[in-house]
């Protein structure tokens, strides 16, 4: 096996991928980068019952988008493929023989309704049915360890189902070393002797997962806890076939907000948040989940919070691009419990990715709103604008509302606002100010406001009474940024506009 770090990330397509699931991924590609190695996507399709046709394009795709793309896998041809298990069944078939042949695994003849009754009467004395070594060669099970070689031989040659299990030892402790949960010790009499292979042809999770990981000379294993129980029998498998074991790390679950249970798409669909990256359509019955992608989130921003649900990274520091992600990240440093998803702290991350996000690449992505509104304007005008609003923005699409009234005149007025300071005697002093703004030449910012100023120094009165009206009139509502960049941007023109708009609707 080659010293080289290579690790793999092993979905079942089988549906859209949960983020619990590019979790997964993110720190496999983290660990890969950080260490020179080579990130594999494996598709574990063995469970052609479950597979679902668009799930390994939605699988690639979301790990583009989230930027940690695969150096190997389906359509990245490597040394070591196929990457689909459904292309590597005759392998299988081969290493579940050399099991046999060399009595680490055996046929086994049940039927699912003579298990069943094996299992109701354990049930009823108060125990729990264990196939092993407890019960496999005592005659109350059919096996090959039971019957002689041509009974066995006449049963397959016949048609007869089987399925081949794995032959866990007797009485013995096997230690396991988990990068994230440490030292684990497991009797051997109590593990259960798991089926390998069945008659169909196709293998299942087990012993798939430790021909392909061994073939595909991956160096360590990191994946989700739902799979800690099965790690004994895969150090067995290893053990078996003499061959080097990966090093494994097991990482915590994603719990919901509550923080008890596994964060599903159930709470996503009450609490209002995604738990899928990109937005996906069930074939099945039309059903539209929603997206990461979609809901307006920056792959970068979500990829953030990914990376800090189950990771400490010793700090107090929370924004990391993708590179010092890479460079910072330590499996040491995964914690075994689960983390608590925090849909308020996803937001977080997207605002402040929203914040840092140079303008120019925001105002692309806002000029693909406006464009659809039929509104163009030149780009460094946009930018502009998302440099004025933006602090106030958590996604693009909130620049709209933030932003409109420099592109567009309000169509309607706060009703508070507008009762509150459009007065007795406001028309008249917006109709002066009109006076005032068409004598004005120099249209900056600073100048305009200079200007206005001073009239309502000249005039005497408040200056509520003015700037109050007037940012209602350009604006339609009390908000935005420096009124008298608002006045530079949409121009003496459109200032005029709309203040006579205004006097002809609130007066």
């Amino acid at each position: 096996m080659s010293s080289r770090v290579r690790v793999r990330f092993a979905p079942s397509p089988t549906g859209p991928l949960h983020i619990g699931g590019v979790r997964t991924a993110l720190y496999n590609y983290l660990f890969a980068k950080q260490q020179g190695g080579d990130f594999v996507l494996r598709i574990e399709d063995t469970d052609q019952t479950r597979y679902v046709a668009n799930a390994e394009q939605y699988i690639i795709d979301s790990l583009n988008w989230c930027g940690i793309p695969f150096d190997e896998g389906p359509g990245k041809k490597g040394n070591y493929g196929p990457y689909r298990q459904s292309e590597r069944k005759h392998l299988y078939r081969e290493y579940t023989y050399w099991l046999v042949d060399n009595n680490k695994a055996y046929y086994a003849f049940d039927t699912s309704e003579e298990l069943d009754v094996h299992r109701k009467d354990h049930e009823a004395k108060g125990k729990t049915f264990i196939y092993n070594w407890h019960n496999r060669e005592k005659g109350r099970l059919v096996n090959s360890l039971v019957l002689s070689k041509e009974e066995v031989q006449h049963r397959i040659s016949s048609g007869e189902k089987y399925v081949i299990r794995f032959k866990n030892p007797e009485g013995q402790t096997v230690v396991l070393n988990d990068i994230v949960r440490g030292r684990i010790e497991v009797d051997s009499n109590v593990l259960d002797d798991k089926i390998l292979f069945k008659s169909d042809g196709m293998p299942t999770y087990h012993l798939a997962n430790v021909v392909d990981d061994h073939l595909m000379e991956i160096s360590h294993v990191i994946r989700g806890e739902e799979w800690l129980p099965s790690l004994a029998l895969h150090n067995l498998l290893y053990e078996a076939f003499g061959w080097k074991k990966p090093e494994f790390a097991h990482l915590p679950l994603l719990l919901k907000p509550i923080g008890k249970g596994k964060l599903s798409k159930r709470d996503g669909d009450k609490l209002g948040f995604p738990v899928f990256p990109l937005a996906y359509k069930n074939e099945k019955d039309g059903e539209i989940s929603r997206g990461y992608r979609e809901d307006g989130y920056f792959p970068d921003a979500f990829i953030n919070m990914l990376a800090l649900l189950g990771w400490n990274p010793g700090t107090e520091k929370e924004i990391y691009s993708l590179d010092e992600l890479t460079k910072d990240f330590d499996l040491a440093r995964v914690n075994k419990s689960g983390a608590k998803f925090n849909p308020d702290k996803t937001k977080w991350f997207q605002q402040q990715y929203m914040q840092h996000t140079p303008n120019e690449n925001v105002a692309n992505k806002f000029n693909a709103i406006l464009l659809e509104k039929g509104i163009e304007k030149p780009i460094d005008f946009i930018e502009t604008i998302v440099g004025l609003v933006k602090e106030r923005a958590v996604f693009v699409d909130d620049l709209w509302n933030l932003s409109s009234y420099f592109f567009v005149a309000p169509e309607s007025y706060d009703p508070k606002a507008s009762k509150k300071q459009w007065k007795e005697g406001t028309s008249e002093l917006m109709n002066e100010l009109i006076q005032k703004i068409e004598q004005i030449e120099n249209f900056s910012s600073e100048n305009v406001e200079s200007e206005i100023k001073a009239w309502i120094t000249s005039k005497e009165i408040g200056f509520g009474k003015v700037m109050q009206p007037l940012r209602l009139s350009l604006v339609g509502a009390l908000q935005g940024p420096h009124l008298f960049d608002i006045i530079h941007f949409i121009g003496k023109e459109e200032t005029i506009s709309r203040l006579h708009s205004a006097i002809e609707k609130l007066g």
